[in-house]
């Protein structure tokens, strides 16, 4: 599964709840580094809801949180304006420190993972530095201070993904030998898209021999949450099925979308799956998982 934003994990935890050996493929172009340490929100994102520990009422970090160290920071005059939670800060500790030391991301992902009790294998799309740009009227932004700092309320006239990558270790190999792959209802552009943008993953997916399905982030034409729609009307030209879809051209069989749109079923150019898509609970997180699966012919 490929995989990238809070939508995307949600449907990561529902895949995993009904099929067995999953791997995750996880976005890093919005990696950041804050207070001198490696944040890489997306992986995290994952791991935190693949462990029970995400915050399911803010979207985003671990449930429970406390802000003392931030407190601390913005008192201090430093660098405040991404939340850094006490407990999310530990594992960017970890993390930091053992990319100091030597140790790929994928390595290190996968360590936190584990400890984490995450049974699914997680990888980074590449260990390599891999940043997103965000080019628009008011000039370019990397994806954190544009999403964050900017409250992404800048129009994008275009996305780039910056940075010398090869697959991390084990990508390749996870897509070439799946009985299915999927992928997530994530932002196509920046989410999906910096994954696809590392050479040799979208050649993999491209030559693939099993059903490739996507899920629209969109309902009714309108994302739950973030700016895919607003992205999706200006790059693509509109926010239906058919224009998610062009998205992935070439790269999925069929595409998952909630029953608002299925008046759009037409000139889809693969398969359609028309279901209720909004996760609003765990039962909504397997359905909508199941949904994809059965039409990528994988059961658990």
């Amino acid at each position: 599964m490929l995989c990238g934003g809070v939508g995307g994990a949600r449907f990561c935890s529902g895949v995993v709840s009904v099929a067995d050996e999953v791997t995750i493929v996880g976005n890093v172009g919005d990696d950041v580094e804050v207070l001198g340490l490696h944040v890489s929100p997306d992986l995290d994102s994952v791991v935190y809801a693949l462990a029970g520990l995400n915050d399911e009422e803010r979207g985003w970090g671990r449930a429970g949180e406390t802000w003392e160290a931030l407190a601390t920071v913005s008192a201090l005059g430093g660098e405040d304006w991404f939340m850094l939670g006490d407990r999310d800060l530990g594992l960017h500790l970890v993390r930091t420190r053992a990319l100091r030391a030597g140790e790929p991301l994928s390595a290190v992902t996968q360590r936190i993972a584990r400890a984490l009790g995450v049974s699914a294998t997680l990888l980074p799309a590449t260990d390599d530095s891999l940043r997103t740009w965000l080019d628009t009227p008011a000039g370019s932004f990397p994806f954190q201070e544009w999403f964050v700092a900017r409250r992404h309320q800048d129009e994008v006239d275009a996305v780039r993904v910056v940075g010398d990558s090869r697959p991390a270790p084990g990508v390749l190999d996870a897509i070439g030998s799946a009985d299915a792959i999927l992928i997530a209802p994530s932002n196509p552009y920046v989410s999906i898209g910096p994954i696809l943008a590392v050479p040799g993953i979208r050649e993999a997916l491209a030559a693939r021999t099993v059903p490739c399905v996507a899920v629209s982030p969109l309902i009714g034409g309108r994302a739950v949450k973030g700016p895919a729609d607003r992205m999706l009307a200006r790059l693509a030209g509109g926010t239906t099925p058919v224009h998610v879809a062009s998205c992935y051209d070439g790269l999925i069989d069929a595409l998952v979308f909630d029953e608002a749109d299925v008046e759009h079923v037409d000139g889809l150019g693969v398969r359609a799956v028309v279901t209720k898509t909004l996760m609003r609970d765990d039962a909504a997180k397997r359905a909508l998982a199941e949904a994809a699966l059965d039409v990528a012919g994988a059961h658990a």
